[in-house]
């Protein structure tokens, strides 16, 4: 009863065909996209420091190990009991179950088989390693590739989707077509675990307890305050600075907002100048180091950002320090709640576009007065807006490992700019991108862009309505909160017989009705109740639903004067579909939404911060 095992695990020692439960009093899966994405990062810079494309895949068994850290379980009943490592083994299968997709169209020679890392099957009878019950329905419909409805769902199966979309969206591209299998390979057999079981709860708590209750190590931002503090010389400006520091962290913790993550966005903001390559060798840069040891860096780096004397170290504190973390708190609070005047702000915050804080900082210098940064902010994250908007209409991810140097090169170039200066930087930066509303010809709704696709047309709704005079709001459309929240519907019903005439199979037919212009953002109950009519059948019906919904039908036409008004001054393609709605028909409708778009995310919104 008193033996405790510690052994070193790889991924597959751990997980293959071997089952673990979860005792109903542990926590929650709380993981956060923050853990997702420095999971994601840390294992794609150990992989590239070894991977060459033109080493054999067995070259990978001498790659170096990545070192995870370490579980603790409770062996009771021949059965195996999580005290510790939940956390991570759930985020495991997750990026398992991720990855199985992402190979799902590489030829068999190339795949890994992951699935019995995922589940394991005793008598025809599958059930998954991480053996949750009220998690199984969650994990099954993520490992079959089906929508799971998340309503009245407890906090960790929201946790368990929402990171799901996270490692989506995060998976970084330099791990994917030709490197994937190879990368695979690493993450089974070269990340380690130590797995620690003991053969009572009581032990199992009593190693758990050892392991994180005693010998309390300081977090970066206590290391940093130590550091800063014992240069000032002064006892009492010492002591006001110990004070500010304080005050600003109980901000902080009443805010919700972690000050680790704003350390991290000013400090590059103000200060990285370089950023590791993603090859093999590469090593960790200002950009890198600022996000993982920031304490580290700015002691190493003293003299560059000017703590070179004592007052230089108080006024870094109680000046620098104090005015960006009011910038930064201003920033995420506009991030989390839609605010007049900060509307950019939101949306990319609702992108979770992670690099916006940053980005903003960048730009503001310490003698901008408050008009000047509310300008500074708005154009910045204009900007972004725009990015995220095409990208989105052009099938482009925005993973973090995908745009993290364009961001980085962005940073730099925007750093303290004026207001006049900054402005034609954005707007040249618009003119050079790649992507344009162009892309929207064949766009289409899938699997993993459905939320971007959601977030497309309730712009495209609350844009219509407000230059109508409607009043309207973007939450209307994207909340989860009201009774009956707005779905995604299709103009056509999933009746293929309706339009053999126009499509010779049924998968065409199913590509085609998923085009953004046979989309319709309608409240939850419309889709059950008319979701298989005829479109004759919807078409008064949705003349009793938004403006984008009422477009469609001829009495929108008639006796609305702001809708003619806004048809008149746009120039925007708007007509009634009547009789039928025809492929012809969704074709003109994707065009209209096309145009609808380069309207919103016009560059002219650049122009406006001058007047």
């Amino acid at each position: 009863m008193n033996k405790v095992d510690a052994y070193p695990k790889t991924i597959r020692d751990l997980l293959e065909n071997v089952k673990y439960k979860v005792d109903y009093y542990q926590r929650e899966y709380k993981w956060r996209k923050e853990d997702i994405s420095a999971l994601l990062d840390d294992l794609e810079g150990k992989f590239l420091q070894s991977y060459d494309p033109l080493h054999p895949r067995a070259r990978v068994q001498e790659y170096p190990h990545y070192f995870l850290g370490p579980i603790v379980i409770s062996r009771k009943n021949n059965e195996n009991f999580v005290i510790d490592g939940q956390q991570r083994l759930t985020s495991l299968t997750l990026l398992l179950i991720y990855l199985n997709h992402l190979q799902a169209d590489h030829g068999e020679s190339d795949k890994v088989d992951v699935s019995n890392l995922i589940y394991s099957e005793k008598y025809g009878q599958k059930s998954f390693n991480i053996d949750v019950p009220e998690r199984s329905d969650c994990i099954k419909a993520l490992f079959s590739g089906e929508e799971f409805p998340l309503d009245s769902q407890p906090e960790s199966i929201r946790n368990i989707s929402a990171r799901y979309q996270d490692i989506d969206q995060l998976f970084p591209d330099t791990l994917r077509n030709s490197t994937l299998p190879y990368f695979i390979d690493w993450l089974i057999d070269n990340v380690d675990l130590v797995e620690i079981t003991a053969y009572s709860d009581d032990d199992a708590y009593t190693i758990f307890e050892t392991m994180n209750d005693r010998g309390l190590s300081l977090s970066p931002t206590e290391m940093l305050k130590g550091y800063l503090l014992s240069r000032i010389d002064e006892p009492e400006l010492k002591q006001k600075a110990n004070d500010l520091w304080k005050g600003r962290l109980l901000r902080f913790l009443e805010r919700e907002e972690s000050e680790a993550d704003f350390f991290k966005a000013w400090l590059r903001s103000q200060y990285a100048d370089t950023i590791r390559d993603r090859k093999k060798g590469a090593v960790n840069k200002d950009f890198e180091r600022l996000g993982t040891a920031y304490h580290k860096w700015v002691r190493d780096n003293q003299a560059q950002i000017g703590l070179r004397t004592s007052s230089g170290f108080y006024d870094f504190v109680c000046d620098l320090f104090e005015r960006y973390s009011t910038h930064y708190l201003h920033i995420t609070q506009v991030a989390r709640e839609l605010t007049p005047g900060y509307e950019y702000i939101y949306y990319n915050g609702y992108n979770e576009f992670t690099l916006q804080d940053p980005l903003i900082l960048a730009t503001i210098r310490p003698e901008d007065d408050s008009a000047t940064v509310e300008k500074k902010m708005r154009l910045v994250a204009g900007y972004i807006d725009v990015f995220i908007a095409r990208r989105i209409a052009n099938f482009r991810t925005l993973g973090y490992s995908s745009i993290v140097y364009t961001m980085f090169n962005l940073m730099k170039e925007i750093r303290g700019l004026d207001v006049q200066d900054l402005i034609r930087c954005l707007k040249g930066k618009v003119d050079e991108m790649e992507e344009s509303f162009d892309g929207m010809a064949s766009l289409y709704m899938h699997q993993q862009n459905r939320y971007r696709i959601h977030f497309l047309l309730a712009r495209i709704t609350n844009h219509i309505e407000r230059m109508c005079g409607v009043e309207s709001s973007f939450l209307t459309y994207v909340s989860r909160d009201i009774k009956k929240p707005f779905e995604i519907e299709h103009i056509w019903s999933d009746q293929y017989d309706q339009h053999t005439d126009e499509f010779n199979n049924e998968y065409d037919f199913a590509q085609y009705r998923n085009r953004i212009g046979g989309l319709l953002l309608l409240p939850r109950g419309f889709n059950q109740s008319l979701g298989s009519h005829a479109y004759q059948e919807k078409l008064d019906a949705y003349f009793g639903q938004n403006m984008l919904a009422k477009t469609l039908h001829p009495n929108c036409y008639k006796n609305t004067p702001s809708f003619l008004s806004y048809v008149e001054r746009s120039g925007l393609p708007f007509r009634p579909y009547s009789a039928e709605f025809t492929k012809t028909s969704l074709d003109e409708r994707q065009e209209l939404y096309r145009r609808i778009c380069e309207e919103i995310w016009s560059p002219k919104r650049f122009d406006q911060e001058l007047a």
